[in-house]
């Protein structure tokens, strides 16, 4: 059996598979918006080429630490929000006060998949355990930076087959309409990822994401990103 490459291990270990495909499809669409910009103005030659390999490169770098840093930002976050919630009920004046509380958080997730005796026993159970816990920090983790590495590590990824064009052609043009060749079908193989984990058709999603890709990057155009 074939090993996995390192990167995509780590990845699949400090990200869900949903946090995975949307820095790929984020990452994506950053080097596609940073070459057709940066192709309007682009130079002749090997040195146009150069500049779009520098361009595409360095926007997908930045926006990796950017989007990694994001993240560790809001694993902090949603830990500050539990821990005012775990607050709220260990405050709370009374226990019907405070399974009204845990109802009202919990409730929209669990209405259809448990029937509401069931839920209401997983309430309780739920108030008696934070009734005595301890409420989270809102502290650095490495868990956070590691999923913020990760973060940055597909971003950049992400663009690495769609650079190579620029390594190979010295018309900036030719290796521009190659490497939007590739961007598409890998935004189209991204849209078919998502169908096997979604249980959806696999055509008609690629395709999907194929067209919001291409959106979004020509929204971005628009407004000058």
């Amino acid at each position: 059996m074939n090993a996995q490459p390192k990167e995509e291990l780590f990845a699949h270990r400090h990200l869900d598979p949903a946090s995975r495909m949307g820095e790929i499809l984020f990452g994506l669409i950053m080097v596609l918006t940073i070459t057709l910009t940066a192709g309007l103005t682009v130079r002749e030659g090997k040195e146009g080429v150069r500049d779009l390999l520098i361009a595409a490169l360095g926007c997908n770098i930045a926006w990796g630490f950017i989007d990694g840093v994001m993240y560790v930002l809001n694993c902090m976050a949603e830990r500050s929000v539990r821990g005012r919630l775990i607050q709220a009920i260990q405050n709370a004046p009374s226990p019907s006060v405070a399974l009204d509380i845990i109802r009202d958080e919990v409730e929209p997730e669990l209405e259809s998949l448990a029937p509401p005796e069931a839920r209401e026993v997983l309430y309780r159970s739920m108030l008696e355990h934070l009734a005595r816990g301890v409420g989270l920090k809102t502290t650095l983790k490495k868990d956070d930076l590691l999923g913020g590495l990760a973060c940055f590590l597909l971003v950049f990824a992400s663009c690495l087959p769609v650079v190579v064009p620029f390594l190979i052609f010295s018309n900036p043009t030719r290796a521009l309409r190659v490497s939007n060749f590739l961007l598409i079908a890998m935004l189209f193989a991204v849209g078919r990822k998502w169908a096997a984990y979604a249980n959806a058709n696999g055509l008609v999603v690629g395709l999907a994401m194929v067209a919001i890709g291409l959106l979004l990057v020509g929204i971005a155009v628009l407004l000058g990103g």
